[in-house]
């Protein structure tokens, strides 16, 4: 460890070489923190935490939806009824029940808002895995300070703002913070230092996924430094949200002020001259006439119905998990005349469908989308029996197995802690009744080569209870697997010389409808281990799995 004090400030991290970053962390480029050090840092730093600001109370943002000068009339209004006609007015409590039906609208959406940003706040919190007095520990990421040295390994959830110092087919999925669900290929050489945040390959960032390979990393930022951290800061930053609407919503509920106001005062005015007798009676008569005068002119069901108009607009945002703030900021979005986007996960679901498949030399369709493992798998819009289609079959098993992904369900919504890619052919997979479980327990994985673009593919290789079911599975594109094997497999599952070019065709028929075309093949393996020589000929080929990324 070295004697320099610790200077993690806000940097260019990205474009620094690893031996410069450790120098400006004042730590030792070749290992870890010692516990003595990472204890002096934490004393430093604090937790790795993103605290959120004290919020105001729920009953000081509840009274906050009262203020709006057209509510002020209709309370000031409501009152007056009671105070005319006693507190059985009807009209009074019908005010005032607009408003406070306004105000309740307002606050519950407010809150939902509210409870969505403060979720941010914990989008970071996991295990993390590091190199700490020279050993490998896991810790909870909160107990990660600037200078620890981090593993990644695929399905992590990255803890901090990590400078990568190593890494061996890293790919990361940062759709968290750039909107692409591609997942990003990273390296250890430096960037340029105006690299946008989707560039900066050298860099992994604080609640980003791993998809695939590994790495390890030294964490440069924590908590509120982190760019996650700067989010959620710009968020929480409070700001009177002034739209076309509430402007003119303002100036016309001053303008009524003033009217009803002039208004009011001229009848009480003329009603007083023209008197015949200025008795305490009349005067009350004339008074009670200016106020309903004055009261009856109010739009007091102006604001329900705006804030209703508002609230559903909200209400259909929230149903394709957008969540509004402020409802006047919907208004805004409505008026928008041009909106530029890119396409994935903004106009699509960014969940990866596999659609068409192509095994044994037969065309299927499979139904259902997004990450839910419901619809079927079928022929002539028909659904089929698995066991009558045993190539089919077999290539379904191939794209779970060869595969580094997994499910995960939470609140009855599916989700894919890894490769967008792979979660497709999981999907698939689970939609024919394979379970990933069962398939690891009947054929568990020996070795693995990892995807890397160099060669366009990844291979696993799988050992059963007898030695004669030993098995390679591998997925890629359709160049790297086609040109490795000799054999296909018909529809009964029985090999049979490949015919490249029809499965060329199907391949490009695919692709021309707009699907990401992936193959799949297998082998029979001739030793216990796996390597790149393994797999560079005599494969049967299984298959093809045709994904696209849905529109919303």
């Amino acid at each position: 460890m070295t004697d320099n004090a610790p200077n993690p400030q806000p940097t260019n991290w990205h474009a620094l070489t690893i031996e410069n970053t450790a120098q400006k962390l004042g730590v030792n480029p070749k290992v870890g923190l010692t516990q003595s050090e990472f204890e002096k840092r934490q004393a430093q730093f604090g937790l790795n935490r993103i605290e959120g600001k004290a919020g105001k109370s729920p009953f000081i943002r509840f009274l906050e939806q009262f203020n709006q000068p057209l509510l002020y009339i209709l309370i000031i209004a409501g009152a007056i009824k009671f105070l005319l006609e006693g507190w059985t007015s009807a009209n009074g409590w019908v005010i005032w029940g607009v408003v406070l039906i306004n105000a309740i609208v307002s606050f519950v959406q407010e809150t939902k808002a509210e409870n969505a940003i403060a979720a941010l706040s914990s989008s970071i919190e996991t295990e993390a895995t590091l190199y700490r007095d020279g050993e490998k520990r896991q810790v909870p990421s909160t107990e990660i300070v600037p200078g620890d040295l981090v593993i990644l390994t695929s399905g992590d959830k990255v803890p901090a703002d990590l400078r990568l110092v190593e890494t061996k087919n890293l790919q990361v999925n940062e759709s968290g913070l750039t909107g692409e669900s591609t997942a990003v290929e990273k390296q250890t050489q430096p960037v340029a230092e105006k690299a946008p945040l989707g560039d900066r390959s050298s860099m992994a960032y604080a609640g980003s996924f791993v998809t695939s390979g590994q790495g390890l990393g030294r964490v440069v930022a924590i908590a509120k430094d982190t760019e996650t951290g700067r989010i959620s800061q710009l968020m929480e930053k409070q700001t009177n949200l002034i739209t076309p609407l509430t402007r003119k919503f303002d100036k016309f509920s001053r303008q009524l002020l003033y009217i009803i106001l002039g208004v009011a005062t001229f009848t009480l005015a003329v009603g007083l001259a023209y008197a015949d007798d200025l008795t305490a009676e009349s005067i009350n008569e004339v008074f009670e006439a200016t106020i309903a005068l004055a009261v009856s002119a109010i739009p007091e069901g102006l604001p329900a119905v705006v804030t209703v108009a508002l609230a559903i607009g909200v209400s259909r945002m929230a149903s394709r998990h957008a969540i509004i703030r402020k409802l006047p900021a919907v208004e805004t979005l409505g008026s928008a005349t041009v909106i530029c986007s890119d396409k994935t996960g903004t106009l699509t679901e960014n969940q990866m469908t596999v659609q068409q498949i192509y095994a044994g030399g037969q065309a299927y369709q499979v139904l259902g989308t997004g990450y839910t493992p419901e619809g079927d798998i079928c022929q002539e819009n028909q659904a089929i029996d698995l066991e009558q289609h045993p190539g089919l079959k077999d290539c379904l098993r191939g794209g779970l197995l060869c595969n580094d992904s997994h499910l995960s369900q939470e609140d009855n919504l599916w989700n894919v802690v890894g490769d967008p890619t792979e979660g497709a052919l999981l999907v698939s997979g689970r939609k024919a009744g394979f379970t990933l479980a069962q398939l690891n327990e009947e054929l568990p994985r020996q070795d693995v080569i990892p995807f890397e673009s160099e060669y366009q593919y990844m291979a696993t290789l799988h050992q059963g209870q007898n030695p004669s079911d030993a098995v390679i599975y591998m997925k890629g594109s359709v160049e790297a697997i086609v040109s490795r094997c000799h054999q296909m497999l018909d529809a009964q599952g029985q090999p049979q010389p490949i015919d490249g070019k029809e499965i060329h065709h199907q391949a490009e028929t695919m692709a021309s409808s707009g699907l990401r075309v992936l193959a799949l093949a297998r082998k029979t393996p001739s030793r216990p281990q796996l390597d790149h020589e393994d797999v560079t000929e005599g494969l049967i080929f299984l298959g093809l799995q045709g994904m696209i990324d849905p529109p919303r």
